[in-house]
């Protein structure tokens, strides 16, 4: 079966219209207060990998509906007035989803070489404690 667009050029398309970030580049904005790092990776990947210190939850298949203030769904969080810069493990996941939200029309950007990227800058990464 052939499709007509395959996902890496989903990633490709995505990534020619969005803002992209360096991992090395998130680095000061941790701690800045106007910016929320938004995590979208699975819960399993983030229990085993850790997470970045202060980011928020998302996982990927709740994001529209948990930015959409119209939604039962809505997270509050998504209604301040931040830089939201969003991420998964590689920034596949992360660039189709802002993507989405463009078109939706929430503002956002992700990082280009996602949760990988920030392990190899030695980024801070906190980890989940055991049950």
């Amino acid at each position: 079966m052939a499709l007509k667009i395959t996902a890496a050029q989903m990633v490709a398309n995505a990534r020619a219209r969005i803002e992209e970030v360096e991992a090395v580049d998130l680095l000061p904005m941790v701690d800045d207060p106007d910016v929320q790092i938004v995590d979208l990776r699975d819960p399993r990947e983030r229990a085993r990998t850790g997470f970045i210190p202060g980011s928020f939850h998302c996982p990927r298949g709740m994001m529209e509906f948990w930015v959409d203030p119209d939604s039962p769904y809505f997270k509050d969080i998504f209604g301040q007035d931040k830089k939201f810069v969003f991420h998964c493990a590689s920034g596949w996941r992360s660039a189709i989803a802002v993507a989405t939200l463009q078109d939706m029309g929430f503002d956002a950007a992700h990082v280009k070489d996602g949760f990988s990227g920030w392990e190899k800058t030695g980024g801070p990464i906190e980890k989940i404690p055991p049950r």
